[in-house]
């Protein structure tokens, strides 16, 4: 029988680490999907300092008033700051991201890992509450979880968890089995490693690349998702300041104060684009089958 070297614990396989920061080594789409989130990041920390107005205060004398000096992007039908509106808008569209994004990436890797690893009547059962949830309409599933325990922050996040984390288990999982059959985890196994130990320090640190991607595709998605609840009626509660409910106020005034509806649309978009050449950028560079991830979702 032949033996098997061991393989330093907790080191990724070999070219690994160049691959997770090959990215950083020339993505004309990662950098342009960076510079766009980036550009999000500011605008929305600075919000108060560019636009200088309370974005849920009222002022019945400036109703659906155009661009001026003190309100750049005109008012809307309750006589709030559009730009205002706008930019603190990006900051609840960030920070509703990020969370709902790590968590569904954070449960769905992990279950993906400790399943693959596990291979018995765990990864059994486990992969079929994930089709069982796979073959609910998203939006349909976003909707049931909203109603039943209302809408707010947290609500949010948990309802778009048990949307998203079942797709990222799938795919996190096919690339844990890949990298199962490898020989420093059949090292780590002889070396008697408990099997947490292995999955967190053998598997997942090599199975990075595959979600740093799911990530950056997951968080396009999610920002998307958010702004439909709140256009729906099911996400923000006015007068929160979110760009789904700003369309859903402003879109009966379009014809008198387009800017209403166009400011938030357009940030909208340009954060979808940037988080989408982010994640092209990443997967080119990471050499991830993007085409592959989306199929699971």
């Amino acid at each position: 029988m032949t033996a098997v070297t061991p393989r330093p614990r907790g080191v990724l396989r070999p070219g690994t680490t160049g691959r997770l920061l090959a990215p950083l080594r020339g993505s004309t789409a990662l950098a342009i999907g960076a510079g766009l989130i980036a550009l999000h990041l500011v605008l929305a920390l600075l919000a108060p300092v560019i636009a200088g107005h309370d974005p849920v205060a009222t002022n019945a004398a400036d109703v659906l008033a155009g661009p001026t000096w003190t309100h750049w992007l005109g008012t809307d039908q309750y006589g709030r700051d559009v730009l205002s509106r706008t930019l603190n808008g990006g900051r609840y569209a960030l920070l509703v991201t990020f969370l709902a994004t790590t968590t569904a990436v954070a449960v769905g890797t992990v279950l993906g890992c400790t399943t693959a690893y596990a291979d018995n009547w765990f990864d059994e059962v486990v992969m079929r509450v994930v089709d069982a949830l796979l073959s609910v309409p998203s939006i349909l599933a976003l909707l049931v979880v909203v109603t039943v325990f209302d809408a707010g922050l947290w609500v949010i996040v948990l309802a778009v968890t048990v949307v998203y984390a079942p797709a990222v288990t799938r795919v996190v999982r096919g690339a844990a089995r890949t990298v199962i059959t490898q020989d420093y985890v059949t090292a780590a196994r002889a070396r008697g490693e408990r099997p947490l130990s292995i999955v967190f320090r053998e598997i997942l640190p090599n199975v990075l690349d595959v979600v740093l991607v799911e990530y950056a595709m997951r968080a396009s998605w999610i920002v998307l998702l958010v702004a439909s609840l709140s256009f729906l009626g099911f996400g923000a509660n006015p007068p929160t300041p979110d760009w789904g409910l700003m369309v859903q106020e402003n879109r009966t005034a379009l014809t008198v104060v387009p800017l209403g509806t166009l400011a938030p649309i357009v940030a909208l978009a340009t954060l979808v684009v940037g988080l989408n050449l982010a994640a092209d950028g990443l997967a080119k560079s990471l050499g991830v089958d993007r085409a592959k991830q989306g199929a699971a979702a």
